[in-house]
């Protein structure tokens, strides 16, 4: 195994013996049709780090997420029955959440930004009942969202990409406390 520090993180090279490669693909398995981050599958860390425009400052106070917060969970019918499922809300320019629930993050990131431009409205900020990943800055920073809020802590990759994008990052959103991992800024 080679080991291969970068400036976008740690790679690792494995060299399987050929029967050990083959092996999976005898199983007649498929993973045609992925949902998610879009990282699994890329073979290198620079083709999994894409770059990422700047934003816009949404302009909202990241003291003033409580109450959307507390929206959010009580928008949750699949979790409540089934504690089982992630939620993103987009709150838009009108005030509005957007919440859409799924067993992966990524994809109820994904409905609650559909539903909002299905809606015609203006998406400002990002909830997120799960940890703040890359991918999920990565997506907010791509619909021009300048505030993500994750319940949990955000990961490293996760504030330099929000340093990068200029998008407002804060982690352990539960009631009035929150942390805020990276000031709201017009893009960097």
């Amino acid at each position: 195994m080679d080991r291969l520090i970068t400036a976008h993180g740690i790679s690792l090279q494995m060299h399987l013996p050929q029967a050990r490669y083959d092996a999976p693909e005898q199983r007649g398995r498929s993973l045609t049709g992925r949902t998610g981050c879009g990282l699994c599958g890329t073979d290198s860390l620079e083709a999994a780090i894409r770059p990422v425009r700047p934003v816009p400052a949404c302009g909202l106070d990241p003291g003033a997420l409580a109450p959307y917060f507390a929206e959010l969970l009580s928008q949750q019918p699949l979790n409540a029955r089934t504690g089982a499922v992630h939620a993103a809300a987009v709150l838009d320019a009108d005030g509005q959440l957007h919440v859409r629930e799924d067993v992966g993050r990524h994809n109820a990131i994904d409905k609650a930004v559909g539903a909002t431009f299905r809606a015609g409205a203006t998406p400002r900020a990002l909830l997120v009942t799960s940890r703040a990943s890359y991918e999920v800055v990565h997506k907010a920073a791509e619909v021009g969202i300048g505030l993500v809020a994750a319940i949990s802590a955000p990961t490293a990759l996760a504030v330099r990409l929000a340093q990068e994008a200029g998008v407002a990052l804060v982690g352990f959103a539960r009631g009035s406390r929150f942390t805020v991992y990276c000031e709201p800024t017009a893009g960097a």
